[in-house]
């Protein structure tokens, strides 16, 4: 698997030196290499893994190095403590293969800090200078998961967010994390009063996704039999949706448009689902590089979130035909951008009737009628869904 490694240090490479997207480096990478199923399995594992568990590595090979070294050496450092740690590669395999992919100039470096991590690996757990190290997350995130979710949640929250994300496809071959499928179950689950005045979903009935792409969730509500606008602000994106659709042979219709102000007439659908723009903050598991990105999860950037949330769910309320249903969606945990969002709405729009969601969500908000879904809840994506009648 020397190829497997030696593409893993040329994807880490361009995610930690250029600040590439995780995802879009390793499919690149992916669709131009030979490898075999098993190998380019194990290049995915070693990439999103490595990124995951960086500050963790980290720490586990600084305490065998006496000058700092240079990105490409750390680079194969912390790919080897990954494997040696975390992987479940055996030591003798992770320290010389990984070895062999070093510089030539520092191969003599890797292989004896690599031993000295694997040393230690065989001696027993390492001790971690703070729980946000062995999570191996800033500070800034675990503080602000344990100030919204509580010590015990938050931790087991990020536990599950550093594990693989388990491969979920639905019946019509798209692979969908069951978070968001949840949340498309919940969109259709309360019946509506149609402009035909029949109850449930059906083939008439005028779905809304405002915030559409990459198109999972769109494609899912069109499975109902109902018929499913996907908007999305950015034609570029729209082009995603467009394309999931033809490939799943899912009838869709499309439109660019600003969320906050679009062109559709008032009372013009059925149910409105906002899936809004957010931090991210459940997700990180499959986002692996997010948790790096400078100045994502501060107070100022969330707030300008919730901001824009809140200002594409009002500019949605006219757009649900009375006896409708409005549902807004994240996949984040914050309380700012989920429970926070809902006070504010309903400030704005006191007619808005919650509707429970009911199980496997928590309850969530000011009155538990929202819901939220942690990582380890279901080994899922986190993800929070709030719906609200339309008077």
């Amino acid at each position: 698997m020397g190829d497997a490694r030696g593409l893993a240090v040329e994807v880490l490479g361009r995610i930690e030196r250029d600040g590439a997207y995780a995802n879009l480096a390793l499919r690149a990478a992916l669709d131009r290499c030979d490898l075999d199923r098993r190998d380019r399995a194990f290049v995915t594992d070693m990439v999103y893994g490595t990124t995951r568990m960086r500050r963790a590595c980290d720490h586990l090979v600084d305490r065998f190095l006496h000058d700092e070294v240079q990105p490409e050496v750390r680079t194969v450092l912390r790919l080897g403590a990954w494997q040696l740690a975390f992987g479940g590669v055996p030591a003798h395999a992770a320290v010389s293969a990984t070895v062999a992919v070093a510089p030539r100039r520092v191969r003599g470096l890797c292989n004896a800090v690599l031993r000295r991590v694997a040393d230690e690996q065989r001696a027993g757990t390492p001790a971690w200078p703070s729980p946000a190290v062995a999570l191996s997350c800033p500070e800034e995130v675990l503080d602000r998961l344990v100030t919204d979710l509580g010590e015990v949640d938050a931790m087991a929250a990020m536990e599950a967010m550093n594990r693989p994300a388990p491969a979920v496809v639905r019946d019509d071959g798209y692979h969908q994390d069951r978070g968001s499928q949840l949340v498309v179950e919940a969109v259709l689950a309360p019946p509506v009063v149609s402009s035909e005045g029949a109850n449930g979903v059906h083939l008439d009935e005028r779905i809304l996704d405002l915030c559409a792409a990459p198109g999972g969730k769109a494609t899912a509500l069109a499975a109902s039999g109902a018929r499913v606008v996907a908007c999305d602000l950015r034609e570029r994106r729209l082009g995603l949706v467009a394309d999931n659709a033809r490939r799943l042979e899912c009838d869709l219709m499309l439109a660019a448009a600003d969320g906050r102000a679009t062109p559709f007439r008032p009372g013009s659908f059925d149910r409105v689902l906002v899936d809004a723009p957010c931090s991210g903050l459940g997700v990180l598991r499959r986002r692996a590089d997010a948790r790096w990105q400078a100045g994502r999860f501060t107070d100022e950037a969330i707030s300008g979130l919730a901001d824009l949330q809140v200002e594409l769910l009002v500019g949605s309320v006219d757009l649900v035909a009375p006896g409708g249903l409005l549902a807004y969606s994240v996949c984040t945990l914050t309380a700012v951008e989920t429970s926070g969002v809902d006070q504010r709405l309903r400030a704005a729009h006191p007619g808005l009737v919650p509707v429970p969601v009911g199980d496997p969500w928590r309850p969530h908000g000011e009155d538990g009628g929202g819901g939220i879904l942690l990582p380890q809840d279901l080994d899922s994506e986190g993800m929070a869904v709030f719906l609200y009648r339309v008077p």
